[in-house]
């Protein structure tokens, strides 16, 4: 895991503070957010609802493309393609998402995500393609 600067901490747009994500770790090419399981966020099996996952690993590989160092220099990333495979079933009291860039090039980039829970289940995983923006 790639330890987190707090200096370099966006403020949770109004969606992840409403859902409760947290930012963890950023860095380039990669980040990770955490979301503790609330009862709003469960379908009516009682398990996250698999859209709580979609959102989860879009926002970590859109966020690993989007690293700057500078708080001051935003770079936004729109998601072009994103498929998600749901492979198990949370355990634990949160999920962990970990989003890493694996290639691309000046305007575009390739993602891969992966959910764990705390006990450290695999429960999604992803890939995506990311347009950068607002450079």
């Amino acid at each position: 895991m790639t330890e987190l600067n707090p200096a370099l901490v966006e403020d949770a747009y109004p969606l992840q503070a409403h859902l409760g994500f947290v930012m963890t770790g950023w860095a380039k090419g990669y980040s990770r957010f955490e979301l503790p399981l609330e009862p709003f966020l469960m379908n009516r099996y009682g398990i996250p609802h698999g859209g709580v996952h979609a959102m989860l690993l879009d926002t970590v590989m859109g966020f690993s493309g989007s690293y700057t160092g500078d708080p001051a220099d935003k770079q936004m990333a729109m998601t072009l393609s994103m498929t998600v495979n749901y492979l198990g079933q949370a355990q634990g009291d949160r999920l962990i998402g970990e989003g890493r860039v694996t290639g691309g090039g000046r305007k575009t980039f390739f993602a891969e995500g992966k959910i764990t829970d705390t006990t450290g289940t695999t429960i999604a995983t992803a890939t995506g393609v990311f347009r950068i923006r607002g450079r």
